[in-house]
């Protein structure tokens, strides 16, 4: 994911490739995206707190403890301290950095990987306006951007966060369906991916409701209709929606434990 930002901001042209600075724990990682991406790099995740004044902590949940502790005695008040760890608490971060500072707190989704994801940030309490801008300025360039209270981040986790690992699902099954009445599989593979892909970009560019949308696919007697009428029998929205709620708690257990 740092990755993927990196190479959306650098493409965004809002930000010049050498205002930025990169640290990784691997230090042939470090030379790779710098040579990659024409961005300076750091020695030290240290050099680079004394060097830059909004830091993104692109980093996993089980890393982000050492990495706060590694950076706290450079950190200054002024620093605006962004990260993606995925379910950890703006709290935590403080309680571990020991002092305050101006902290968001934010969810991307893989689709960042490709320009076209949604992310959404959650405003610690000592984030001022400019520190909310700097956020959506950055992850804007990597997809679409919503403003939530952190106490909602484990539903966007359920949602967005593992939304692409249900519709990669579907579009499985949808091909394996293609298979079975006789597509071959590149075929059914292709006509999946662009059928979810092209509807995507309908509901996101028509003013219609997605009822609405589904309504005007939808010919009484008609193909579409006995497929969805397989899909209410088998009560296929409660999976979808038991499904997200399962995540949701899980999301929320995986908080407490950090």
């Amino acid at each position: 994911m740092g990755s993927a930002l990196i190479a959306g901001i650098v493409e965004g042209r809002k930000f010049k490739a050498d205002q930025l600075v990169v640290s990784d724990i691997k230090k042939e990682r470090t030379d790779y995206l710098a040579k990659k991406h024409h961005v300076k790099k750091a020695d030290s995740n240290q050099t680079l707190i004394k060097d830059c004044g909004t830091i993104i902590l692109a980093v996993k949940p089980k890393e982000i403890r050492p990495v706060l502790k590694d950076i706290k005695n450079e950190l200054r008040g002024d620093h605006l301290l962004i990260t993606i760890a995925a379910g950890v608490p703006i709290k935590a971060i403080m309680n571990t950095l020991q002092r305050d500072l101006p902290i968001i707190r934010v969810m991307p989704n893989t689709p960042a990987m490709v320009g076209m994801g949604i992310t959404a940030i959650s405003p610690g309490p000592l984030a001022k306006a400019r520190d909310i801008d700097m956020a959506v300025k950055i992850f804007s360039q990597v997809g679409e951007t919503v403003i939530v209270d952190e106490e909602m981040m484990d539903a966007v986790t359920a949602l967005s966060g593992s939304g692409p690992g249900y519709i990669f699902y579907v579009m499985e099954a949808l091909v394996d369906a293609g298979t079975k009445v006789g597509l071959k599989k590149e075929i059914a593979l292709k006509l999946a991916v662009q059928t979810t892909l092209g509807t995507a970009k309908l509901a996101m560019e028509s003013k219609d409701s997605l009822a609405e949308l589904r309504d005007k696919v939808t010919s009484p007697g008609g193909t579409t209709s006995k497929g969805l009428a397989v899909m209410n029998e088998r009560s296929l929205a409660d999976i979808i929606i038991e499904a997200v709620e399962a995540a949701c708690k899980r999301s929320k257990e995986l908080s407490k434990k950090l």
